[in-house]
């Protein structure tokens, strides 16, 4: 079933999410939902925030952006067909320079700003089997991660932007708060309680 992604403005998208456990309500519907809300909306990521939910799960599918042909072969080889689910994630340690990449967000359509993030992340998560994991990722899978853990943090990627960017993207993040933006995916406005 495709899900209403929450539109920026939403208190859930602000707030720091919780912890779950196996026994989590309809866990497996859940995440076919999200996938197929994520997929239709054409994202490589979707927290669970971003459909109302403020726990901590999100999930990823890079596959996109393995087709990027200024990529390297490795590059694509690497993106492609990566597909996590994490759950209760905590990264533990970000290295490297920053550097720049554009980034846009389903919950805020039509904006897209490069923000600065460091290039290698260690994450400890569960899977959708609750089984742990640690692992290293670097490059544009380090991104989608980072993007999509800020999420479950109650972080958006317009907050590390500088007060200058900001505030020339003003109007247009309170236009899509207001709903007065057009989306080829279902939405769900703060300030309208409507669904699209």
């Amino acid at each position: 079933m495709i899900l209403p992604i929450v539109a920026y403005g939403d208190a859930v998208l602000k707030k720091k999410a919780k912890d779950i456990t196996k026994d989590y309500p309809n866990f497996e519907g859940l995440l076919d939902n999200m996938f197929e809300t994520m997929y239709n909306a054409y994202g490589v990521g979707l927290a669970a925030p971003q459909i109302g939910l403020p726990i901590r799960l999100f999930l990823v599918d890079t596959t996109p952006f393995s087709e990027d042909e200024e990529l390297s072969d490795e590059e694509q080889k690497a993106l492609s067909g990566f597909k996590r689910v994490f759950i209760n994630a905590q990264i533990t340690k970000e290295e490297g320079d920053e550097w720049a990449f554009n980034e846009g967000c389903l919950s805020i359509p039509d904006v897209r700003e490069d923000v600065f993030r460091k290039p290698k992340i260690t994450i400890e998560y569960l899977d959708e089997n609750f089984t742990a994991h640690k692992e290293t990722f670097d490059g544009l899978i380090a991104r989608v991660i980072q993007h999509e853990y800020d999420h479950i943090e109650g972080v958006l990627f317009t907050d590390k932007l500088s007060s200058l960017k900001k505030r020339l993207i003003k109007g247009r993040l309170t236009n899509i708060s207001k709903g007065k933006i057009n989306v080829d995916y279902r939405m769900r406005f703060p300030d309208q309680k409507k669904k699209r």
